[in-house]
């Protein structure tokens, strides 16, 4: 039984405690029957039981203030019981996170509604061949034509490519070099010039993709606040989800260390339970001890940010940072203690092994988040 102890540390507050409680039941009666045979389609029917359960609408925010604890609790549980249904949510949230913080009334009213209920799919894409944590190298451009954009370019890596119904897209319109050239646009999936150039297979199936965009034509309507202002937009949205990656994180290594419970009680080993052992209670002890200094570190970047701070560059990739690779360290740890088990394909600890590893990487690599770190500390010294 995972530990939830931690509901009552005082960044919460009781509609937290409330929310935290109804997904965890909402997920053991409904998660069991999704197929995942086929991502695409499990993909689908995630996010439409999301929205039907009405934890979808936690994805985004028509005033534009999102609630991160929220986001990062429900992440945690979701994480915690399936994988793909946190990934399914999570990319509700992080598709339209700029509608939602930057987003025009006209935009935040014809796609908020149907990202929150289930009904359309989102996608964010600003990753490039050519420039993955670099973004200011990307090179897709947006040219102005009368009353619209034409972009040109590539997208990969992009979470939900192929499947989105909405994209969020970062292009170059050219109003000063690096990251500030930038703008977002908000793109329907059936775009003329938009195509699909390889979907890519990973060790966690997901649904990504190469995308192409050939003369892809947008009404200036379509940009997503003001010219030149993607970049801003796509770190502040960062700056918010970040911190969700590192919860996600925290709930595979909740359920690592729940099975690992499970089987060191259950294991005997020469009469006695494995738990007996003291090294494996000193793994045991290890394990907690990380889990709970990475929930002080998601939900302080998460309170932090809801409590009005304009930005929570620190305390997200701090959260990030040591989230997803303590969470590694776990796993690690639990596939170590099943033995054998621990490597089988389809068991839970196997599972776990696959899904942690893309968190290292994606919205920040671990060593991105260590630049972000050092920087800001010696800004703070700088500042003294």
């Amino acid at each position: 039984m995972a530990d939830k102890s931690f509901l009552t540390w005082p960044f919460f507050e009781n509609r937290h405690r409330e929310l935290s409680e109804a997904l965890d039941a909402w997920c053991k009666a409904n998660l069991s029957s999704v197929d995942h045979t086929d991502t695409d389609a499990a993909c689908r029917q995630l996010v439409t039981l999301l929205g039907e359960g009405g934890f979808a609408a936690h994805s985004g925010a028509e005033d534009g203030k999102l609630d991160v604890r929220a986001l990062c609790l429900i992440r945690e549980t979701l994480a915690r019981h399936d994988g793909l249904a946190d990934f399914s949510f999570a990319m509700q949230g992080l598709g339209t996170g700029a509608i939602s913080l930057f987003g025009s009334e006209e935009q935040k009213a014809k796609w908020l509604p149907q990202t929150r209920s289930g009904k359309a799919i989102s996608a964010f894409a600003l990753t490039e061949p050519r420039s993955g944590s670099d973004v200011a190298a990307n090179k897709m451009t947006a040219t102005l034509d009368g009353n619209h954009y034409i972009l040109n370019g590539q997208k990969t890596w992009i979470s939900n490519g192929g499947i989105a119904d909405v994209y969020t897209v970062f292009a170059r319109t050219g109003e000063a070099p690096g990251t500030k050239g930038m703008s977002a646009f908000v793109m329907p999936a059936d775009a003329d010039g938009l195509s699909v150039a390889e979907r890519l297979e990973t060790i966690a199936p997901h649904p990504l993709a190469t995308l192409n965009f050939d003369n892809v034509r947008l009404p200036a309507t379509a940009m997503i606040g003001t010219s030149g202002q993607g970049f801003k937009i796509a770190m502040s949205v960062l700056d918010i989800f970040r911190s969700t990656v590192a919860a996600a994180a925290l709930g595979f290594a909740r359920r690592a260390l729940d099975d690992s419970l499970d089987h060191v009680t259950k294991r005997h080993v020469q009469g006695a339970p494995l738990f007996d052992l003291q090294m494996v209670q000193g793994h045991i002890a290890d394990m907690a001890l990380d889990i709970d200094a990475a929930a002080l570190l998601v939900y302080r970047a998460a309170w932090t940010k809801d409590k009005g701070a304009p930005r929570v560059t620190r305390e997200a990739a701090m959260a990030k940072l040591f989230g997803t690779e303590q969470a590694q360290v776990i796993i690690d740890k639990a596939v170590q203690l099943h033995g054998g088990n621990g490597v089988k394909s389809g068991e839970t600890v196997e599972k776990l092994y696959r899904e942690i590893r893309a968190l290292r990487i994606y919205e920040g690599a671990s060593d991105v988040q260590r630049v972000i770190i050092a920087r800001q500390a010696l800004a703070a010294h700088q500042g003294d």
